[in-house]
């Protein structure tokens, strides 16, 4: 039987991360707005605007991850974004002063940007061509098991443990499981160090760049990619998009607690990360033969209809199931606009070129709190 291509253990350390950085970035956003308000008494409106540093944070990193990632491979970036990450998390469950919050959620962004979409999808773009979508689509599964798996148990551990203790030990436990994966298995950078092309093919067999995106030309650079009206609506159309993803995954469980209370508020959190988990395994088998533009453009509508909903026809019912469809195209969203770029841009560079695009939607999602 032949060996497993090594691109997909670079996938599967990339799912990992993902599980790290959604739980305790994205989607635990909403779990320290809740813990903040109530442990601290600050206001809902200023833990939002620690959020919006968080974004932000993340947004104007983009662009240096991915062209470290690109010149020096994802290992020290992932390393990086590990240590960023856990430290930020424990920092916030040592705050004792309101001033003290902004540190935190700085952190925070600097390791989410490293561990999830810019920092995985550049980590990816070398190891694969023909199944890129794919690849891409299966590592950011991780980020609907990091709803699935993370918030429940970081709201249970701050109810039984303190949020202090709660937190530390989120850090702690992030550190200890990533780093050393990143050690371990990202010491490759591209099948080129294994004597074979992407996807596992001979050499030879593979085109030197990127045969089958949408565009003839051959090793796009940053500087050309950003003349092009490609790069630009691709980074417009999500940026909208995100501005309300975001704003709504934030507010989640204020918005439930009301009607189903913070047990209920958080499993629905969890909930609406495994729709997303299926939205995302949806993509994976879809997503290397489908025009991704339209299906983009479909999504973005049913996301559109479902938050009208929530907003017409307010309680628990509709709560629920508005957002399970909302998740299963939550999950989506987030993962299309890198395969996007990587099919139309190719792996030459893609960190750099899609690190523009992840800075305005990032700088835009920063908003949505």
């Amino acid at each position: 039987m032949a060996s497993l291509f090594y691109g997909w253990r670079v996938v599967a350390v990339c799912l990992v991360a993902a599980v790290f950085a959604w739980g305790f970035g994205s989607f635990g956003m909403s779990v320290y707005l809740a813990a903040l308000t109530r442990e601290h008494g600050l206001s809902v409106a200023f833990v939002s605007s620690a959020v919006t540093v968080y974004y932000l944070t993340n947004a104007l990193a983009a662009p240096a991850i991915g062209s470290a990632i690109d010149r020096y491979g994802a290992r020290p970036v992932f390393v990086f974004g590990a240590v960023m990450l856990g430290g930020g998390v424990a920092a916030m469950g040592g705050i004792d002063a309101p001033w003290q919050l902004y540190f935190p959620f700085v952190l925070i962004g600097l390791g989410y940007g490293s561990l999830a979409v810019t920092g995985i999808t550049a980590a990816i773009a070398p190891w694969f061509e023909r199944h890129q979508g794919r690849s891409v689509a299966i590592a950011l599964t991780g980020a609907s098991l990091g709803a699935v798996l993370v918030i429940p148990l970081l709201v249970a551990a701050i109810r039984h443990l303190g949020f202090a203790t709660a937190l530390s030990a989120g850090g702690c436990l992030t550190i200890a499981v990533m780093v050393p994966l990143a050690l371990v298995v990202l010491r490759r950078r591209s099948p080129l160090e294994l004597g074979l092309g992407p996807d596992g093919d001979p050499i030879p067999a593979v085109a030197d760049n990127a045969a089958g995106t949408t565009s003839s030309k051959l090793g796009w650079t940053r500087r050309e990619a950003m003349r092009t009206a490609s790069l630009w609506t691709v980074a417009a159309g999500f940026s909208f998009g995100l501005i309300v993803q975001v704003g709504f995954l934030t507010h989640h469980v204020k918005l439930a607690e009301p009607f189903i209370g913070i047990t209920g508020a958080a499993w629905l959190v969890s909930a609406t990360g495994l729709s997303a988990f299926f939205g995302r395994l949806v993509l994976a088998r879809v997503a290397d033969t489908v025009e991704l533009r339209r299906y983009t453009g479909a999504i973005l509508g049913v996301q559109a209809l479902v938050l009208a909903l929530i907003a017409l026809m307010p309680g628990p019912a509709t709560l629920i199931g508005a957002s399970l469809v909302y998740g299963f195209c939550q999950g989506q969203i987030t993962t299309l606009s890198p395969i996007i770029v990587r099919r139309e841009f190719g792996a030459a560079s893609y960190g750099a070129i899609y690190g523009v695009a992840a800075t305005l939607i990032q700088f835009s999602s920063a908003f949505g709190p």
